[in-house]
């Protein structure tokens, strides 16, 4: 999936597509034909940059229910010819998560749409997941036929449908249908059940990689191993040196550390960070100036991990530096260093901002360390990344480092936040509202009434309204 192309942030289009609260705002006093033409822009061309751990649908959602929008777009793009020719489910998955939500909300088409595409669609899955959560069981029983009729009934359709059985995210199909009083369904299905436990088994009788009696060396050699077939392993090795070494070990993990292997030399950094030996810190800055790629960003990781005060301190000698260690240690600084450290991290978070935009990964470290050493004078920037950002995650962290930094966001960008797309970021937005605005109030008493809001959310809203004012 290529990267999505964000409009700019002072349009209809670049709001929603970041999921900020103005963009609901904004959307609902714009014409309804614009706005419904922005949100369905949104919905079929989803605009995350990690659609895994972003959210949006619940957002695109309720807006489709304030505009009393229609869902022939959806329909089209999900019965689009380009559905079997794209089976990547990040080019239906958004469109069907809002799907489902609408059908939670009572929206009958939403639901019909949902059980079409499930008999149909190339993503059925993930529609069928949505169903699984919303639909009643005689929906459900209808698509035991169209679902079983995917799988071939020879010995590669059957593992098919096992494994699909087996790795399903909901099961309450599955186990509806090994129910079915239909035997044609039922026997089907439960032999997928079975076959997929003795397949899950059998993974477990036959595992890979380190066994108890590896030697420090072997375990060098599979971290190698993983090098070679583009698979980072440094990661497990390192833990795995933790149960097969001793004390007696540490001159043979310190040569590696210095001059081994690319694997072994990444899997030797991060177990001596992790434990604290007294050389790690030199070993890290020797590996910065003269590893690979792949080692200097192992170095880099294993000193970001370190929590000892002998780490903080070489921080603060490393922060100037020009160079992934010197961005590392302002890292450091922000996350556990103190005030005196207020500086430099502010100036690392100015320099992130001005050397890499307001995406740049290192500022989710930085923007929570200005809130968290109160860093006043980081307003400024963190205002700017909140507005600019296309990830909807940093956008949260710069609301609640502007929370602890900002005296205006009470009365400016936490009212916007009570409908930005993140529910953490409408938590703190209704823990910090100004209530003197009727939009606030009237937003507080929704958001405390709805059903698909969650429960933290409804937890900051109640400690702010009485019980008596949640009813709409």
């Amino acid at each position: 999936m290529f990267d999505p192309v964000i409009a700019p942030s002072g349009t209809l289009l670049g709001l929603l597509q970041r999921g900020r609260g103005d963009g609901t705002l904004h959307a609902l006093t714009a014409p309804r034909a614009e706005a419904l033409a922005a949100l369905n822009h949104c919905v079929l061309r989803d605009p995350r940059h990690d659609w895994q751990v972003e959210n949006r649908s619940l957002y695109y959602a309720r807006l489709y229910l304030d505009l009393h929008g229609e869902l022939d777009a959806i329909e089209a793009h999900l019965f689009d010819p380009e559905d079997v020719l794209d089976t990547d489910e990040s080019r239906t998955g958004l469109a069907l998560a809002v799907l489902g939500h609408l059908a939670s909300y009572g929206r009958r088409d939403a639901l019909e749409l949902l059980r079409r595409y499930a008999a149909h669609g190339t993503n059925w899955a993930w529609a069928l997941d949505e169903l699984a959560l919303r639909d009643d069981d005689a929906g459900l029983r209808a698509l035991a036929a169209p679902v079983l009729a995917r799988f071939a009934t020879d010995a590669e359709g059957e593992a098919e449908l096992a494994a699909t059985v087996r790795d399903a995210f909901e099961p309450r199909p599955w186990r509806l249908w090994a129910d079915d009083p239909r035997p044609f369904v039922a026997t089907r299905v439960r032999a997928a059940q079975e076959a997929g436990c003795f397949d899950r088994w059998q993974r477990q009788m036959r595992p890979t990689g380190p066994r108890p009696g590896w030697s420090v060396r072997a375990v060098f050699e599979w971290a190698q191993q993983g090098v070679e077939r583009g698979t980072a392993l440094h990661v497990p090795a390192a833990r795995c040196l933790t149960a097969v070494a001793g004390p007696e070990d540490r001159p043979e993990i310190v040569r590696a550390a210095e001059d081994g292997t690319e694997g072994a030399r990444c899997t030797a950094l991060r177990y001596l960070a992790d434990s604290n030996d007294p050389d790690a810190l030199e070993l890290i800055e020797g590996a910065v100036a003269t590893g690979s790629p792949a080692v200097v960003e192992a170095a880099v990781d294993a000193f970001e991990r370190m929590r000892s005060l002998a780490a903080v301190d070489r921080a603060r000698g490393w922060v100037r530096r020009p160079d992934p260690l010197g961005a590392a240690a302002g890292r450091v600084l922000a996350c556990r260093g103190g005030g005196q450290d207020r500086e430099p991290v502010l100036a690392a978070l100015r320099e992130a901002v001005r050397g890499e935009g307001p995406d740049a990964p290192t500022l989710w470290t930085l923007v929570d360390g200005a809130g968290r050493l109160g860093i006043t004078c980081a307003a400024p920037v963190l205002r700017h990344v909140y507005r600019e950002t296309a990830s909807s995650h940093l956008r949260g962290r710069a609301a609640r480092a502007l929370a602890a930094t900002d005296p205006s966001f009470g009365t400016g960008f936490a009212v916007e936040c009570l409908w930005d797309c993140e529910e953490s970021t409408r938590e703190i937005a209704a823990r910090h509202a100004e209530t003197g605005d009727t939009r606030v109030v009237e937003r507080l008493r929704r958001l405390a009434a709805d059903p698909a809001e969650e429960a933290e959310v409804q937890t900051a809203v109640r400690s702010r309204i009485g019980p008596e004012e949640t009813t709409v």
